[in-house]
């Protein structure tokens, strides 16, 4: 089994990307990244002509986008329904006056947004014919992690529609796996210890479906009115002021599972764990305090 595995990490959306394939033609790994920088042309709200960017800067227009852009905003809709608002995908303005304007990984890309740009957004009100998008005058986008988690999705469809036995993707933290793993059994996942570099929290076996990892000690800045990180209180429109430092959820999909993972910086986290096994999902949670908690199935994927 170990000479049809192949993997690659490369840099990809702000950070890396890694990529495990059991099987598969040789080409594959290689279209796995090219559909990844794809993505990233497509969803960056830092390239100027992105879909992003245009949709952003549309002030209430239509926009024709790209396929792969319909089904971001259709998940980012999705996301905003499923947890009540509580994932807000209309948060960019807020992220631009904090002082998250700038790529991390390319500091001449910046975000910039019409006059017209305010928050709250109208999520409710974007209106997606075929391939064209119409933000409502005021509103604009950030794909931020769910657009890693739909991009890991992706790029399993992509692996196993194109022959692979199996795949391991992991964009940013979020990692999807599906298919056939190394052992033939379960994929084995490592939760990192965010206090102790090279710790691991948790390790746990996977056969399928998606861990997502959204921390607010990665993505910090000195903003305006005092240190700033990229998790916006949609209650707020400021930086959560919350005692979770890193939330890491199991769920069907990388977009899914992005999206719940939010919910810790926002929500009370032991109702948020007790609520996630109703809604197919298992979490993990880790204070400011040092202390983790997890929800009662966490056991079910050890």
């Amino acid at each position: 089994m170990a000479e049809k595995t192949r993997e690659s990490v490369r840099p990809a959306m702000g950070g890396t990307a890694a990529i495990t394939l059991v099987g598969g033609p040789p080409e594959l790994l290689d279209d796995c990244f090219g559909l990844l920088g794809e993505l990233e042309h497509a969803w960056s709200r830092f390239r100027e002509g992105s879909d992003v960017w245009r949709l952003n800067w549309s002030r209430g227009r239509p926009v024709r986008v790209r396929p792969c852009t319909v089904r971001l905003v259709t998940e980012l809709i999705n996301a905003w329904a499923l947890t009540d608002g509580d994932f807000d995908p209309t948060v960019l303005p807020q992220l631009v006056a904090s002082g998250y304007d700038t790529s991390r990984v390319d500091v001449s890309r910046r975000t910039t947004l019409p006059e017209t740009a305010a928050w709250p957004g109208a999520v409710a009100d974007i209106d997606i014919v075929g391939l064209n998008i119409r933000l409502p005058l005021g509103t604009t986008l950030d794909p931020g992690g769910l657009g890693k988690g739909l991009a890991a999705d992706m790029i399993a469809e992509l692996a196993l529609d194109r022959g692979a036995d199996g795949v391991l993707a992991e964009v940013g933290g979020d990692l999807v796996v599906a298919g056939q793993a190394p052992d033939a059994t379960a994929w084995t996942i490592g939760i990192a210890d965010p206090f102790t570099p090279g710790e691991l929290l948790s390790v746990i076996r996977l056969a399928g479906g998606s861990v997502a990892t959204s921390s607010r000690l990665v993505r910090v800045w000195a903003g305006p009115d005092g240190p700033a990180h990229h998790v916006i209180n949609p209650g707020t429109g400021i930086s959560a002021v919350t005692p979770t430092v890193t939330s890491t959820v199991i769920a069907g999909t990388g977009a899914r599972a992005e999206a719940l993972a939010k919910l810790a910086f926002v929500r009370d986290p032991d109702r948020l764990l007790n609520g996630l096994p109703r809604i197919g999902a298992a979490g993990l949670i880790v204070t400011a305090d040092q202390r983790h908690r997890c929800s009662a199935n966490w056991a079910d994927f050890r």
